[in-house]
């Protein structure tokens, strides 16, 4: 059982304070937490869970937001972890992006949320599209209402018909004049290589998305040609594990609207898209920087939004760079960017310039990583292929397609 949380700003400040049970958890928790965070800044962040002298701790971060949960009873740690990511799904959903100001500017209606989300420390209502039904979403239109009448809430005076079914996660009675179902495959490439252009890692993190307009109640089955190559994978509360575990075949009922029905993971790529070569050369207190970037393997379909970043060292004065393709731009905290967009097929990419290092410095000994972006409409590069979408217990026809993107998560090339 969940007994407080907070959600902290990037410099500490307790942005809101939600109070779950009726042991109040002071505040001084959140100096506490800060004050690690402060002294081990880069392995702090990556503890989900948090043992401090009075309670038990689960964070996630999000967009430069902390999501804090406090607890002193025993509890299963993933609960409260998958909790904490329903919450800031939620509201990105809500308030259409997640950052400091939209939380203060919307704070009355992430309160209301949380009210809904969970009652006394135990999750409740976490499905997006019941949750709009008992809270409308911030617009402008209900910003004036609230102004005009003198009511700041946003909370349906009936509940969801969904909340009394076996099927919470549904709207009641719904009604389409087009049925309809759209699957989207979008995965985000890993990778890391090495400063000798050895691939040390890449592995696809992937999601099943799923936008579904049916009337009444109907029952899907998705299959896969390939489903061995899965692994890691995480279900929407839809999804009936039996016939996954058996037949590695998705049976489900689907939310009204847009949902993801399943997570997963493909590890052990062999291959990127691109390439990213960079090169140094440094001597009498400047350094050569040399980068070229191409088509490694094709994938059949354009690369486009590429982009490669990288963060000069702080022994660097100044930097004069340019390319043959794209825009060069280098930011006020000392970051380049490397705007390349879609990659020609005659030429191929290259930055190169010069670089002034400090007054007594002759070599160039901390070398940066360089963070690359791209994406790929139209292909699943994990290989990932479905097989079939097939509708039962609704005697209509439906209409359904299917799509795939690839792009970059978290993409490293060591110089």
């Amino acid at each position: 059982m969940l007994q407080c949380i907070f959600l902290l700003s990037d410099s500490g400040e307790v942005m809101l304070e939600k109070q779950l049970s009726g042991h109040r958890v002071d505040r001084s928790i959140c100096a506490w937490f800060w004050d690690q965070a402060i002294s081990q800044p880069d392995s702090f962040k990556q503890q989900p869970v948090i043992a401090s002298p009075t309670h038990y701790l689960f964070q996630v971060f999000r967009e430069g937001i902390t999501f804090l949960a406090c607890t002193q009873v025993e509890m299963p740690p993933l609960m409260a972890i998958e909790f904490l990511c329903r919450v800031a799904d939620v509201l990105n959903d809500y308030l259409g992006g997640l950052n400091e100001d939209l939380i203060k500017d919307n704070f009355i209606i992430v309160y209301e949320l949380l009210d809904e989300m969970i009652d006394n420390g135990f999750p409740l209502t976490t499905e997006p599209n019941i949750l709009q039904e008992m809270i409308a979403p911030p617009n402008i239109v209900s910003k004036v209402l609230s102004v005009v009448t003198g009511s700041s809430s946003n909370v349906s005076d009936t509940l969801p018909g969904a909340t009394a079914s076996l099927v919470p996660w549904r709207t009641a009675d719904t009604k389409y004049a087009n049925n309809e179902v759209y699957v989207d495959l979008v995965e985000e490439m890993d990778a890391t290589i090495n400063r000798d252009g050895v691939l040390v890692k890449c592995e696809i993190n992937g999601e099943v998305q799923v936008n579904s307009h049916i009337t009444g109640l109907p029952d899907l089955t998705l299959s896969f040609a390939n489903p061995s190559i899965l692994d890691d994978v995480r279900f929407h509360p839809c999804v009936r594990y039996r016939p996954w575990e058996s037949n590695q075949i998705l049976s489900f009922v689907p939310p009204d609207g847009r949902f993801k029905l399943m997570s997963y993971r493909v590890g052990k790529l062999k291959n990127t898209p691109i390439y990213v070569k960079p090169q140094f050369t440094s001597d009498g207190g400047r350094c050569r920087v040399s980068v070229l970037v191409g088509i490694r393997n094709d994938p059949g379909k354009t690369i486009d939004n590429v982009t490669v970043q990288f963060q000069l060292p702080s022994c660097i004065l100044s930097a004069d760079l340019s390319s043959n393709y794209g825009i060069v731009n280098i930011l006020a905290n000392k970051i380049c960017s490397w705007s390349i967009g879609r990659i020609p097929k005659d030429k191929a990419p290259s930055m190169s310039g010069t670089l002034v290092l400090e007054t007594g410095l002759e070599r160039l000994h901390v070398f940066p990583t360089f963070q690359v972006g791209f994406r790929i409409m139209g292909v699943a590069l994990s290989g990932l292929q479905i097989d079939k979408l097939d509708l039962k217990t609704v005697p209509y026809r439906f209409y359904k397609g299917f799509r795939a993107l690839t792009r970059a998560g978290e993409f490293e090339v060591r110089s």
